[in-house]
């Protein structure tokens, strides 16, 4: 139980990096077909994205390999919410255009 505790902060620690990291994923896409500068957009939010998860999987397993793997499970858990969250976006974004379409 007492080890469970101190992993609580890593496993949170993984969840925000994750929302960051496919957050910033999902920003970028979004922005970046709209754009002129595609390359420069998505080229640039990726080395920002993956100095952000670096410096913080660095920062969280200094201590041990385990703080290392639940942040890692964290970091998949926001994989998988922010794919749910995006998927119902997007869904719900295009019935919204279908429906429009079939009433003009």
């Amino acid at each position: 139980m007492n080890e469970t505790v101190f992993l609580l902060p890593s496993l949170l620690a993984g969840i925000i990096l994750g929302v960051i990291f496919f957050g910033g994923l999902w920003v970028t896409i979004q922005k970046g077909l709209r754009s002129k500068r595609t390359a420069l957009i998505f080229a640039g939010s990726f080395i920002v994205r993956i100095a952000i998860i670096l410096l913080g999987f660095y920062y969280v397993g200094q201590s041990s390999w385990q703080n290392m793997l639940v942040c890692l499970a964290g970091f998949l858990i926001a994989r998988i919410m922010v794919t749910r969250f995006t998927q119902k976006k997007y869904h719900s974004e295009n019935s919204l255009r279908k429906e429009v379409r079939h009433e003009t």
